[in-house]
């Protein structure tokens, strides 16, 4: 399994944790529909969150979340459709960013809430 891939699934894992400890109900992980995946679906109150994660060893190139662009975002949105649509559910929806940082033995967590209207 690719180095990048062990990556992104701890920075998922640490960014559940997070939105765990922060109150959320973590519903879903990677869920996929046709070419999208959410990392995250959650909820915390009468809110549905859609959670796209980025996990980087350096900000070198640009911060984590500066590489969600718009052709992921829409397929973010199609996604969180179908979920919906499934799980009958009828809950406002937002969409968050979280950004993980691994520098040396350690980690940061940056959650950008309502992301898209930031874009």
């Amino acid at each position: 399994m690719a180095d990048h891939y062990e990556l992104g699934k701890k920075g998922e894992e640490l960014a559940s944790e997070f939105l765990t400890s922060k109150g959320y109900k973590i519903l879903c992980r990677n869920y996929r529909f046709q070419k999208a995946e959410i990392d995250v679906i959650a909820q915390i109150n009468d809110l549905l969150v859609v959670v796209e994660v980025k996990t980087r060893t350096s900000v070198y190139f640009g911060n984590p979340q500066d590489f969600v662009n718009e052709k992921k975002i829409k397929l973010l949105v199609q996604a969180i459709n179908k979920y919906v649509d499934d799980n009958d559910i009828d809950l406002e929806i937002r969409f968050d960013i979280i950004a993980v940082v691994f520098e040396k033995d350690s980690f940061s967590i940056e959650h950008i809430e309502d992301a898209f209207l930031h874009f």
